[in-house]
């Protein structure tokens, strides 16, 4: 497995809208193994394909790694951490969502040490093949249901960002942009 170099805005690749993967082969496999490894050492919970350069519609999300916001694992209602879950969508596709919304705090790889509430449908019916190319149907809610939205956002060149104030998204961008030069000039 390959750790491959997250993309950050403004790179134009982000904004492209990502293509259905015909077949699920070894290469599909070995692509979301190298986005799974890439999104543990970032460390973050969810990763689309365009976000390593790659403009396909395949997601890699677990929810119970430690996030990239404050290292802890998201906790169930008795405290205790979750285990790992390591979870792979290709071609996602939303069938149904519920109407109500509520804000969450999101961040993302591409977007680093941004911060900022979206809103966002608190239940969705997914359809996606798995890792071994299986059609899975089911419901997303919570976090689960937050996360899959961000992601699928990214296979359509939408970043969280893009949900905020045309101020708020010209600071993040300039917040990256800054982060990336003092990080080339070190």
């Amino acid at each position: 497995m390959t750790i491959r170099p997250i993309l950050t805005v403004p790179n134009p690749v982000l904004k492209q809208r990502s293509k259905p993967v015909a077949k699920v082969t070894d290469e599909t496999r070995a692509l979301m193994d190298d986005m799974l490894e890439t999104m543990y050492d970032a460390p973050g919970i969810g990763l689309a394909a365009v976000q390593v350069g790659v403009p396909l519609n395949i997601i890699v999300m677990d929810l119970g790694k430690p996030n990239a916001k404050n290292g802890n694992s998201e906790d169930t209602e008795d405290g205790e951490d979750r285990e790992p879950n390591p979870q792979y969508f290709i071609n996602p596709e939303i069938l149904e969502l519920v109407e109500e919304q509520k804000p969450y705090e999101e961040g993302c790889l591409s977007v680093p040490d941004v911060f900022d509430e979206v809103e966002r449908s608190i239940r969705v019916k997914l359809r996606y093949l798995d890792y071994n190319g299986k059609e899975v149907v089911e419901w997303a809610e919570g976090l689960y249901a937050v996360c899959i939205q961000h992601e699928m956002d990214h296979l359509n060149g939408v970043l969280f960002i893009d949900y905020l104030s045309r101020l708020k998204r010209k600071r993040a961008v300039k917040k990256v942009q800054k982060a990336e030069k003092l990080k080339e000039d070190a």
